[in-house]
């Protein structure tokens, strides 16, 4: 499926702050004493590692905003897959411009295309099976965007993009409100009728608690397979089941064959590795 991308005026704004960051007081003293303001240079965004392209918009930006005049051609859009060696997009125009957008634009690409590819590897582990693939809001501050993007981009499904999206009820909100009833109930009465209601559960006393509140979907937190498979049959269908807590790709797949609908991994954005990705100057 094609994952529409992100507006543009969605990824200046970050793209641009990184730029100004990398610029500091004084722009580019090693490109700006070495290269002549007239050279011009071809570059290639060549793949070093077997994974999902995502970003690239990101990183087109980049280029385009150090000079109008670079060029930035596609050749494996978001979402490919690709493998070392691989020409990922072509690069020309002044050359003073592409090396000094050149880290801001590899920093964008090669995070979000990890990503891409840390997602895809276990939406590739859980195939056959109903449950999907999630974030959480564990990201980097100022690129929650980005983040969710390239989770989608590599066959995942979002969570809450902030504390406005829904409710998710956790266990502090339980302990402070005085029980589980008192959390629902007092959250039902508060937020507006096509807001969702989560609730964290550790156990299935509480799960069963949860189901005679007629909560949305319930959190299923640090649950092993055959625990989650009896929340799973007590749940019945009559809610959203999702399960959390320091789930790995050796671990997923087990967990996903318990039957919930959703798995919501945290370290998808706040911690995966980059892809390795390059610049190679050809001529």
């Amino acid at each position: 499926m094609s994952i529409p991308p992100l507006p543009a005026i969605m990824i200046e704004p970050s793209v641009r702050a990184a730029l100004l960051e990398d610029l500091g007081r004084a722009g580019d003293l090693t490109t700006d004493s070495i290269v002549p303001a007239n050279a011009e240079t071809r570059c290639v965004l060549a793949a070093r590692q077997s994974g999902v392209v995502a970003g690239l918009d990101f990183s087109m930006t980049a280029f385009r905003l150090m000079d109008p005049r670079i060029q930035f051609e596609t050749r494996l859009p978001d979402g490919s897959r690709i493998v070392p060696g691989d020409i990922i997009a072509e690069i020309s125009g002044p050359a003073r411009g592409i090396l000094t957008a050149e880290r801001v634009a590899l920093n964008f690409l090669s995070h979000l295309s990890g990503i891409a590819s840390a997602t895809a590897s276990i939406v590739d582990a859980v195939a056959g099976t109903r449950a999907r693939i999630c974030c959480t809001r564990k990201t980097m501050p100022g690129l929650r965007a980005a983040q969710k993007y390239a989770l989608r981009v590599g066959g995942g499904s979002n969570h809450r993009f902030g504390l406005d999206d829904a409710v998710l009820i956790k266990d502090n909100h339980v302990a402070i409100a005085g029980g589980i009833r008192a959390a629902v109930e007092q959250a039902r009465a508060s937020v507006g009728h096509l807001v969702k209601i989560e609730l964290e559960v550790d156990t299935l006393e509480q799960l069963d608690q949860a189901m005679t509140l007629g909560v949305d979907a319930v959190l299923l937190d640090n649950m092993g397979p055959e625990t989650l498979r009896q929340a799973v049959a007590i749940v019945a269908g009559r809610a959203v089941t999702e399960a959390s807590g320091r789930i790995t790709p050796a671990t997923a797949p087990a967990i996903a064959a318990s039957g919930v609908d959703l798995i919501s991994i945290g370290w998808l954005t706040h911690s995966v590795a980059v892809l390795d990705i390059g610049l190679d100057h050809t001529g």
